[in-house]
Order: C-alpha cells, then structure tokens, then sequence
C-alpha cells in the first residue's frame, strides 16, 4: 500500500506469503478418486519431527539450527525463482497454487459487474492477457511522460509530485499517508514520511564498498535501460542515471536510519499546518494538503522534520530539467513491471542484482501475488470460504488464551519489575485484542471498477481508490475491525497502536501447527508465534504504547532502566553474528523481533509444560517431548538464502536470520540445555548468570 498504516511488527520474514496443505486449513483431506485403498495396507503416520532431515552428526550445542535441519538444507536447493528457500517458502508456493486455482477458475466465467468473483477474475485475467499487454508496449504511460515535459518552473514539478501522488502514479519526494494519531488512537492524523528514493535503504547511496558499488552500478543501468525503451539515445539515457541518482543520494543522505526510526517519539512530530510551511517555504503546506485531497486540516505529524527542510532546499537549488527527469522516473520505475517484456526483464535484471534471484517468478504467479496484495479481502473471503474451518479458529482462540494467562503469570513473577509497573502490563495483556483467521468485516471496495481489458489502468484505480479510501478516514472514527493483511498470509502481526494481536488463516499450516501433532511440535510452532506476537507488546517499541494502544510512558524510571539493560545484553549478543563472514547482524535493528522470539519461546514453554504431554517424558521418533518442543521451533526456521538476499535483508530486515532466530534464544533458556545435555565447552553455551531474561 502507498499509504502509511499503523505500525504493524510481523512475525516472519519480509514479503513471504503462503499456505499449506493440511486438514487444519482444509477441514479434512480431499476424498481420493476410484477404489479406496484397501485396509490392510497401513499408512504409515506423518513424523512431524523427522530424524531424516536432521544432521545428527553435529553436536547440537555447536549449532542447534544445523543438528535440526542440516540434511534438509543440504537435500533441498534453493530454486532459480526462488532467493530463498525453507519452511515459509514451501508454504508460499502451497498458497500460491491454491490461490490460482481459485482465480482460474473465476477468471473463466462472466459475472454480474461489481461482484466479487468479476473484479477478483477480471484482474487476474488482464494481468494474464500478454499478448495484449505485449502491443501496447509503453503507450500506457506516454501521456504521462508528455505532461511533464510540458514542467517550466518549480510550481510544476510540484503540481506533477502531487498529480501522480494522488492519481496513482507514484510517491515522489516524500511519503504521505493518514494513520492513526499514536497520542489520540480514537483518531486519524495525516503525515509526513521521508522518501524519495527507489534503492531499498539509504544505505546503498551512503556506502562505497565493493558489494553496494555493484547495486549501484545495476541500478544506474536499470535507469538507462527503462529510457533507452522509452525512445532516450545511450548518452542522455547515461545523464539521466546520473541525474537521477545524485538526487536520490542527496535525500537519503538527509534521512533517518532504520535504527534511529525505531523509536515512535523520534517519528511523533505534530505539527500546526501553517507552522510547519514555514519552515519549507517551497513545499507549502496550507496549500499542499487541500490539493492532496485533505481540506480543512490544522495538524499534521512529521515522520522526520529535518529532511523537508533539506528536501526545500534541495527543490530550489536543483534545475528544473533535473526535476523533470526525476518525475518521469517515477513514473518508469512504477510502471515497468506492468508494460511489455522489454520492461519486465529490465526490472527483473535489476531485481535479480539485489536479490540474486536466478529467474523471473512466472507470470501466473505474479499475478497471483498481485491480486492477493491488492484486494486481497475479495480475493479472501473467496479463500477462506475453501479452506478455513470453524474448528480452525475454535482451536486458536483456545491456545491465544492459555498462553495470555501464561504470560500473565510470568509478568507477575518478574523479579527486575516494581509492583506498579507489572500492574500497568498486566493491564495492557488483558486488554489485548485477538484477531483470528480473516476480518468479521470486510473491506468490499466499494466503487473500484476493474475492467478485463485494461492491466495498467486497473492497478492504477486500485491505487487511486486505496489514497481515497485513505485521505476519506480522516474525520472518521478509527475502524478498529481493519486488518493489515490478507487471509492468506503466512504471517502474524502485533499493532501497537491498537494493542491487537492478529493471525491470517495462512499461518495456521503445519510446521506451526497440524491437527494429527503432538502438544510439542504444536506449541513449538504455533504456540511461538502467539507468545511472540504477545511479547511485541512488551519489546522496545511496544512497551511505549500503553493498554489503549497510546503512546505514552507507563514505566517507572527505576524499571525502564532494567529492562534497558536487558535489552542491551540481546543487542550484544546479535551483534556478534555474521553473514557472508563479514556483515553483522544489527542488534538494535533486529531489537524486536530478537527480544519477541525470546520472549514468545519462553512463554510457548512454560504454556507447553502445562499440558499432559509436557509433563510427560515419553519419546516419540526417538525425542522426548522437551525435545520435540524446541525441534519444533527450530524446524519453522530451515532454509537457505542466497549471498544477494542476504546481504540486502542485513541492510533492511528488522528480523535476524534464520539461523539466529533459531540458535540465539536457546542460549538464554534453561530447559534447552536440559534437554539436549548441553555442556560447558559446547560453542553456543552460556553459563547460567549470563543467560538473559526479560519476560
């Protein structure tokens, strides 16, 4: 979405969607055709631990992630359309063929213009219609292209900014959305974000070295080649690259890292309308905002204050023709995924450089991926009507609760925390709201028109009608019932702002969870993931929002304190791993999500050890069920990357990798080292007092 929603922390990976195949989601197996098989032949159970894909050579308290996947990682390769491949890719590629069997088969049928099944199908099918999209060629941004040429003066380029802004063509310069104001949550605020540039952190302009040189060059090339297509000589095609990223570089340079934004009172900035305009005097904002289709405004938040003032400057002191240039980039780079092959495989090039990916996703899927992340709550409803049971969400609401309780007992148990303040987080914990499956309203669209006939111009409506649906809620209530993802995402997420806890019906997929599994294997995946997303609310970020999701300090100064230095001693700790031998994880991007899998372990365990089976000590497939609960988590977590993807996700994924998530909190909890016989001398060991504990 171009829109700024509220903050949302995932659970998972960035990007990946998916769902897999299991009577949990399905509601029982499909009925097999012809004769059934005859009842002597025994079908031998699923082992949701598997001996085989394990290296049981390695010492599990070398490498815990290597002993539980090892041979699986060595006997699955990564795909050449792949840039990664585990557990959360297998469940995407699930997701994606049953979601094309669903819209191939209502892309094949007429249906009652407006419907659901017509704007779903028709969608799909005009992404599908090559040939078609094959003739045009660049045509459908030629207007486009024209009109700025038509720019004399620094009013123009900022009438064409918000033109394409609101006509869904792009964000140029800076982001812009409507959120709820984290001071006053029963609101909505407009704001300001930095941006303007297309690389994917600041960080590729700002650095020198020979890896991001490499992107920067492809990059340079991409722009070269998307002019070339559009009519540029080879010269001018090379002065707009330089252009362009000397723009860009210019803007990143003026913006915030991911770190610094990691704190929400960095990014609260409200500001009076007209006090802020003065100190952009060519970004006017008393007019800006009426033009951006929000009138009668006097407030507004400011994501970053001080890069609107270099981002002023820099629109004066910058030729108009540069302007120009910029502004049709946006455009090319917004569209080139949508026109002919041409501009396809340049975009694909460029993509291939970031993420090492090998070949381009084929063109169903894709438009498959389209379809769910644009009106995914049609495309939804037709989903889970499918292959989301009653049973499903019952058996969810179930375990939420039993590890709320759990959670509850462990805040009370907190020997670093006041009295008082465990009260304040009791308060907030019950006070959780818990979204299951799919929305109980859904989002309906109203008034998108899509038409078979017309790709580029339906993802446009789609954009035009997501900024209207945006800049609309700004005098009404704040809708607590919106979801922030599809029901088919292999994902959950915790909202702040809402003090939500939500799971798509996508997650609800073995390896996280399976009907036919032990209480082990299910709480060491999906009961994780809900102590995770629960302790989202108590991480750096979340602890600053109180029980009605409001952004305001709760703490004594004395328990702040404590919980910083805790959270220093993660930081530490992620700090001190590599990738590719030579990048570092960034412990304090990564703060979260590494103090949520720590914490939602610890909780999934203590939950698990209520349960008949964890308080057994039969084995199954040769494991005790301790054992089998931190298998289980460590099994949701196998899979590979490639050195490109890697490299890019250390720059902008607030997620360690996956070897980390695996192998970093087991360090820190007791029963692991009890239940593998970890010793002294073993290389992941950590002597007793220096294990960290926060929740």
């Amino acid at each position: 979405m171009k829109l700024k929603l509220t903050k949302l922390t995932n659970f998972m990976l960035i990007g990946l969607i998916g769902l897999s195949v299991n009577a949990f989601a399905a509601g029982g197996g499909k009925k097999s055709k012809g004769k059934s098989k005859p009842k002597s032949i025994a079908i031998p159970p699923k082992k949701f631990i598997d001996p085989a894909n394990m290296d049981l050579t390695v010492n599990p308290g070398d490498n815990f992630f290597e002993y539980a996947n090892g041979n699986w990682i060595k006997q699955n390769a990564i795909p050449a359309k792949e840039t990664r491949w585990g557990s959360f890719n297998i469940l995407h590629q699930e997701n994606t063929d049953r979601l094309l069997g669903i819209l191939n088969e209502v892309s094949k049928t007429t249906h009652p213009a407006g419907s659901l099944e017509q704007r779903v199908g028709d969608l799909y099918a005009s992404g599908m219609d090559s040939v078609a999209i094959e003739k045009l060629g660049y045509n459908p941004i030629k207007a486009d292209l024209e009109r700025i040429d038509k720019i004399t003066d620094l009013n123009g380029v900022i009438t064409e900014a918000v033109f394409e802004r609101t006509n869904g063509e792009g964000s140029p310069l800076f982001g812009f959305g409507v959120s709820q104001d984290e001071k006053h949550v029963t609101k909505h605020v407009a704001g300001i974000n930095q941006g303007g540039t297309t690389l994917p952190d600041r960080d590729y302009y700002l650095k020198s070295d020979g890896r991001t040189k490499k992107i920067q060059d492809a990059y340079k090339q991409y722009i070269i080649a998307l002019f070339t297509l559009t009519g540029s000589s080879q010269e001018d095609a090379a002065k707009n690259a330089a252009t362009i990223f000397s723009i860009e570089a210019a803007l990143a340079k003026a913006q915030l890292s991911r770190v610094a934004m990691r704190d929400p009172n960095v990014t609260y900035n409200k500001f009076a309308v007209a006090d802020f305009a003065k100190t952009t005097p060519h970004l006017n904002w008393v007019e800006l905002l009426p033009q951006m289709k929000v009138a009668g405004q006097d407030t507004m938040n400011v994501g970053q204050p001080a890069f609107f003032k270099t981002e002023d400057t820099l629109l004066a002191a910058t030729p108009i023709d540069n302007w120009k240039v910029y502004l049709k980039w946006n455009i090319l780079k917004g569209s080139a995924s949508a026109l002919s092959n041409p501009f396809v495989e340049a975009n694909f090039a460029f993509s291939s450089a970031l993420s090492g990916q090998k070949v381009q996703t084929p063109r169903n899927e894709r438009m498959s991926s389209l379809v769910d992340g644009s009106i995914g709550e049609l495309l939804g409803q037709l989903y889970v009507a499918k292959y989301f049971t009653p049973a499903a969400k019952q058996y969810m609401v179930d375990l939420v609760n039993n590890l709320k309780v759990t959670l509850g007992e462990r805040i009370q148990n907190l020997t670093w925390m006041s009295d008082a303040t465990k009260a304040r987080a009791l308060k907030k914990l019950n006070a959780f709201t818990v979204k299951i499956g799919y929305p109980d309203k859904w989002q309906l669209y109203e008034g998108l028109t899509i038409t078979r006939n017309d790709y580029v111009g339906n993802l446009r409506a789609i954009s035009i009608w997501r900024y209207n649906y945006g800049v609309s809620q700004i005098n009404k209530p704040v809708d607590k019932t919106r979801w922030g993802m599809s029901p088919p995402t292999v994902n959950a997420y915790y909202n702040p702002v809402n003090n939500e806890i939500v799971f798509p019906a996508g997650i609800l997929q073995f390896p996280f969870f399976d009907f036919g599994a032990d209480d082990a294997v299910n709480y060491g995946g999906i009961g994780a993931v809900i102590g995770h997303e629960m302790t989202h609310g108590f991480d750096d970020q979340g602890r600053q929002y109180d029980a009605d999701g409001t952004l305001r300090d709760w703490w004594t100064k004395d328990d702040a304190d404590k919980f910083k230095t805790r959270a220093d001693q993660v930081v530490a700790q992620y700090n001190g791993f590599t990738v590719l031998d030579t990048l570092h994880v960034n412990g304090k991007l990564t703060l979260g999500e590494n103090l949520a899998d720590l914490g939602g372990l610890n909780v999934a365990y203590a939950a698990f050890k209520k349960t008949k089976e964890g308080q057994s000590t039969k084995k199954i497939d040769g494991f005790t069920p301790d054992q089998r609960f931190f298998l289980s988590w460590a099994q949701v977590w196998r899979g590979s990357q490639r050195p490109e993807a890697a490299a890019q996700r250390i720059l902008v994924d607030p997620h360690s990798p996956e070897q980390y998530r695996t192998n970093a909190p087991l360090t820190n909890i007791d029963a692991w080292y009890t239940a593998f016989s970890i010793k002294p001398g073993d290389k992941m060991y950590k002597k007793p007092e220096d294990r960290t504990k926060v929740w």
